[in-house]
C-alpha cells in the first residue's frame, strides 16, 4: 500500500513539476514557406524575427520563448491548416505566427478561433485576412492601406490626370489594381487602360508594347519582387516608357535595392508607395539595418523582415502587458489599441479590426552620390486598410 501510494505521490510530483516547468515556457509556432518558390520570403521574415529575439533576448514577462517552425512548401493553405493544428494539438504552442503568404493564414484561420490562440499574420496583405478569426492580429502591411492613398497623392500631388495601369494577374495585383484605381479616380483621375500580365515566367515585351501604343500620361505598375522587376525596367526602357518621357509608379516592390542595381539609370525618377524604406533617415532604423546586415552577410532587409521583426514586438509587448498569460483572448485584449515606434516609424494597432495603422511613404529612385536608392518625398501618416467593413 505504502509503494503504490508513493508511486502516486511520484507521478504526481514529476507532473506538477512537468507542468510548472511548461508554464515557463511560451512557444511560438511559426508557419512560413521555408522551401518553394516563397523560400526567401521566409527566411527574410525568420530573419527579421530573430534579429529582434537577438536585440531583446529570448524571455520575457519571466517565460522563455521557444520556437516551433513549420514548413508548407507553399502557397499551400490545406498544409498551412494541417501544420497549425499539428502546432496546437500535438506541440502545445501558445501563439501561432509567420505567414508569408495570404492563402496560408486564410487557411489557418479556422484552427486560430477553434483553438483560442493568438495568430500574429507578419506579412500576408490582402485586407480580409484578420475578419477571417477574432485571434488574428497583423503587423505588416494591406495592398489597399498602402495603395489606395498613393493613387489620391498621384492625382492631387502627382499632377496626373490619366493613368494606364498594368498589373500581375493574382490577387495582391488585381487588389493593387483596384485600390489604387479607386484612390486615383476619387480625386479627379481617368483610367485609359488596364492590362494583366502572368505571375510566372512573363515575357513583358507584348504587353509594355500595348502600353506603348497607348501613348499614356502614366503608367502604374505592381508586380511581384524577385527578377521580375528588372525584366519589366528592362521591357519600358526598350520601348522609351521611363521618365521623363513617362511617369512611372508603382508598389515598392518594383524599385527594391536588387531591382535598381538590375535596371541602371534607367530606373530613375520612378516613384513607388511603401510601409518600409530602407533608407528611411532615423537612428531607429539605422540601428536596425546595421543589425541586419551584420548578421545576415550584409544583406538588406525589405518588406518581410520588417513584419517579422514587428511581429516579435508585438509578441514580447502583450506578453508584458498580461504578466505572461498566454491565453488567446488575454493576448489579443492587450495587443488593441496598441503603439510602438517601429524601425519603419509609428504604427499600431487598431483595436476595431486588429490590424496595422502606420505611415506610408511615397518614394522617388534618385542619384545619391553615385548610386540609385529611393528617397522619401512625401509621407502620409496614420493610415488604415480602407476595406475594412466594406464587401470583400
Amino acid at each position: 500500500m505504502f509503494k503504490k501510494t508513493a508511486l502516486a505521490a511520484l507521478g504526481l510530483g514529476l507532473a506538477l513539476s512537468t507542468s510548472a516547468y511548461a508554464q515557463e515556457t511560451i512557444k511560438v509556432g511559426l508557419i512560413l514557406p521555408y522551401s518553394g518558390p516563397f523560400a526567401d520570403a521566409a527566411n527574410q521574415l525568420e530573419a527579421g524575427v530573430n534579429l529582434y529575439v537577438a536585440k531583446h533576448g529570448d524571455t520575457v514577462a519571466g517565460k522563455k520563448i521557444e520556437f516551433i517552425r513549420k514548413d508548407t512548401g507553399g502557397p499551400n493553405p490545406d498544409v498551412a491548416k494541417r501544420l497549425a493544428q499539428e502546432l496546437v494539438v500535438r506541440d502545445g504552442v501558445d501563439i501561432i505566427a509567420g505567414f508569408a503568404l495570404t492563402p496560408e493564414a486564410l487557411g489557418a484561420a479556422d484552427v486560430a478561433t477553434e483553438a483560442k490562440k493568438m495568430m500574429v499574420v507578419m506579412n500576408a496583405a490582402t485586407s480580409v485576412v484578420t475578419e477571417k478569426s477574432p485571434y488574428i492580429v497583423r503587423t505588416s502591411v494591406t495592398i489597399p492601406q498602402v495603395n489606395y492613398v498613393f493613387g489620391k497623392w498621384v492625382a492631387e500631388k502627382g499632377g496626373v490626370k490619366q493613368a494606364y495601369t498594368l498589373v500581375a494577374d493574382y490577387g495582391p495585383g488585381l487588389d493593387a489594381e483596384k485600390s489604387f484605381a479607386k484612390g486615383f479616380t476619387e480625386a479627379g483621375g481617368t483610367i485609359v487602360g488596364a492590362d494583366k500580365t502572368p505571375v510566372a515566367n512573363p515575357d513583358f515585351s507584348a504587353f509594355v508594347q500595348r502600353v506603348a501604343d497607348a501613348k499614356p500620361e502614366a503608367v502604374y505598375i505592381f508586380i511581384p519582387g524577385g527578377a521580375q522587376p528588372a525584366a519589366m525596367g528592362k521591357a519600358l526602357a526598350d520601348r522609351g516608357l521611363t521618365p521623363p518621357n513617362v511617369k512611372l509608379f508603382g508598389q515598392g516592390e518594383l524599385t527594391h535595392p536588387e531591382a535598381l542595381e538590375s535596371m541602371g539609370d534607367t530606373a530613375n525618377g520612378i516613384i513607388t508607395t511603401f510601409h518600409y524604406t530602407l533608407e528611411r533617415d532615423d537612428p531607429m532604423n539605422k540601428e536596425f539595418v546595421d543589425g541586419y546586415h551584420a548578421a545576415n552577410n550584409g544583406r538588406s532587409p525589405d518588406l518581410f523582415s520588417i513584419g517579422g521583426y514587428d511581429g516579435m514586438h508585438l509578441i514580447y509587448e502583450t506578453l508584458k502587458k498580461t504578466n505572461g498569460d498566454a491565453s488567446g483572448d488575454a493576448l489579443v485584449e492587450a495587443a488593441k489599441g496598441m503603439a510602438w515606434q517601429s524601425p519603419r516609424g509609428p504604427m499600431s494597432i487598431d483595436p476595431e479590426t486588429r490590424d496595422v495603422v502606420q505611415t506610408v511613404y511615397i518614394r522617388e529612385v534618385q542619384k545619391v552620390g553615385d548610386k540609385l536608392q529611393n528617397v522619401i518625398i512625401d509621407q502620409i501618416a496614420d493610415v488604415k486598410d480602407p476595406n475594412h467593413g466594406a464587401a470583400q
